[in-house]
């Protein structure tokens, strides 16, 4: 009886936990809650605060009429306005005082780049956009994090699949200092909410596939606040650039060449050269291998004005640069120089050259160079980057590299050897040997370079450049059946 007391309670406990977690994500933004925590009533705006509502409807406007700027700024993919709700309606006693009508869905455009398909979500050009209809029975609802302005959390939809929610955090620091200075909640987050209308925009504006996909919104009333805005998006894993110091070079360098890529679509995006003055590991996440950048709200498409080159400079902890001015009063290519060297000092330093093929590294610390000294643009940049996929896709970076080994190994197919590991550095896996290798003369020359190599084992798995997956073993002693490997063993003699 008392084991059965207990599981019941503690079932209505987890039932409460849950429920909880989902009425904050139909209440966006707001961190895990505790049990029987309330977030208390707003302060009353006083006379001494700083600005009044006048200054808080003016930042309101300005935000508003970026959104509006880059909503219908020319004629790229993912083009079209979101529909004007009470969030966006600025004017009093307008259309925005009435009830809110759920979003209308909207597929998006037939081929659009980066929005392959998804499970559960349709596919490019058929089924509808993701609405308020789509968070009704999500489960597995988790808290994944937060920063000034927004939170995010990952929910699972009826379908089985993983998405992203987000939404502004209502107990951040954006809404917070708001509150604080004007003391109008609902106006504060008007302005905080058109960041992450803005982001939206930008998500849809900007498709590729090294942009994170927007899947659908949903507009809805949630505590004392109407019409507040949840986006939903793809779900990615943060990228901790310590784990991905100990990943194989093949996927530190996807990550570089997914960036390069990124910032030459951003560069020669339909709205013009979009920077991202927010540029930290924190503002992307991994998708299937891929970077993506994720968090739009603090980029900017303008390029600075300028009326000398004095006006031009590009402001970094550890050195600036100085831009020419051109004849138009715009700094040439700030935007661009800007995204290219914090590329250069979060990601290309650390992850390009380190382990890399002997072979490749000359061309590899030419790019840390060059965009370290600001010499190449981001066509230069991707052009070389490209260049070494090529070189390592195609096997070439092996020519004179190679040797022609006289030791013989023996070839067992069907095969496979389930102990014997040893560890190496860097390798797919963290208790065995696993190297990728572009054929079976280099898994013998990584075999013949390791000591303790005395055998290996040619998988059916392959990289996202092609190349095998080999496991590298200590020795044969217990061989067992396995369709899908092939053991070779070191002859003896």
């Amino acid at each position: 009886m008392r084991r059965r007391r207990a599981a019941v309670a503690a079932g209505f406990c987890a039932s409460f936990l849950l429920g909880s977690v989902l009425n904050v994500l139909f209440a966006p933004g707001s961190e895990p809650p505790r049990p029987g925590q309330s977030p208390g009533p707003s302060p009353a705006p006083g006379p001494g605060r700083r600005g009044g509502r006048g200054e808080l409807a003016r930042q309101i406007r300005a935000r508003y009429e970026e959104v509006q700027r880059y909503s219908r700024g020319g004629p790229g993919p993912g083009a079209g306005r979101p529909e004007r709700r009470r969030l966006m309606d600025l004017a009093p006693g307008g259309p925005g005082l009435q009830r809110p009508r759920p979003p209308r869905a909207r597929p998006p455009p037939d081929g659009a780049p980066g929005w392959p398909p998804a499970p559960g979500l349709g596919s490019p050009g058929q089924g509808p956009r993701l609405g308020c209809a789509a968070l009704r029975n999500v489960s597995g609802a988790q808290y994944v994090g937060s920063g000034y302005t927004k939170a995010v959390y990952r929910v699972r939809l009826p379908g089985g699949a993983a998405v992203a929610l987000k939404a502004v955090d209502f107990s951040g620091h954006d809404l917070g200092s708001c509150v604080r200075e004007f003391g109008a909640r609902r106006g504060c987050y008007r302005l905080a909410a058109h960041k992450l209308l803005k982001e939206m925009v930008l998500l849809e504006r900007l498709r590729h596939p090294n942009v994170l996909q927007l899947y659908g919104y949903c507009y809805q009333d949630s505590e004392d606040i109407p019409d507040t805005l949840t986006t939903i998006t793809e779900l990615g894993a943060p990228v901790e650039m310590i784990q991905l110091l100990q990943t194989s070079w093949e996927d530190r360098f996807r990550i570089c060449l997914s960036l390069g890529r990124l910032l030459h679509h951003l560069a020669h995006s339909p709205l013009g050269s979009v920077t991202l003055l927010d540029f930290r590991p924190r503002q992307f996440v991994l998708v299937d291998g891929e970077l993506k950048v994720t968090d739009l709200d603090d980029a900017r498409v303008e390029e600075t004005p300028c009326t000398s080159n004095a006006d031009c400079t590009l402001e970094f902890p550890a050195r600036n640069f100085t831009l020419p001015c051109s004849d138009q009063g715009w700094c040439e290519g700030m935007n661009e120089k800007r995204n290219l060297y914090n590329a250069y000092r979060f990601f290309f330093t650390y992850l390009l050259p380190h382990s890399a093929p002997l072979s490749l590294r000359p061309l590899l610390d030419s790019i840390v160079n060059a965009t370290g000294e600001l010499t190449w643009g981001v066509d230069e940049t991707l052009g070389q980057l490209e260049a070494v996929l090529h070189l390592f896709r195609s096997g070439q970076y092996l020519q004179n590299s190679t040797t022609s080994s006289s030791i013989e190994y023996q070839r067992i197919p069907d095969s496979t050897i389930p102990q014997e590991d040893y560890r190496c550095w860097p390798s797919y896996h963290h208790g065995s040997c696993l190297l990728s290798v572009f054929n079976l003369a280099e898994a013998v020359d990584v075999c013949e370079s390791h000591a303790q190599c005395h055998a290996f084992v040619v998988t059916n798995q392959t990289t996202w450049t092609g190349r095998k997956l080999v496991f590298f073993k200590t020795g044969w002693s217990q061989v067992v059946p396995d369709p899908s490997k092939t053991i070779y063993v070191r002859a003896p003699g």
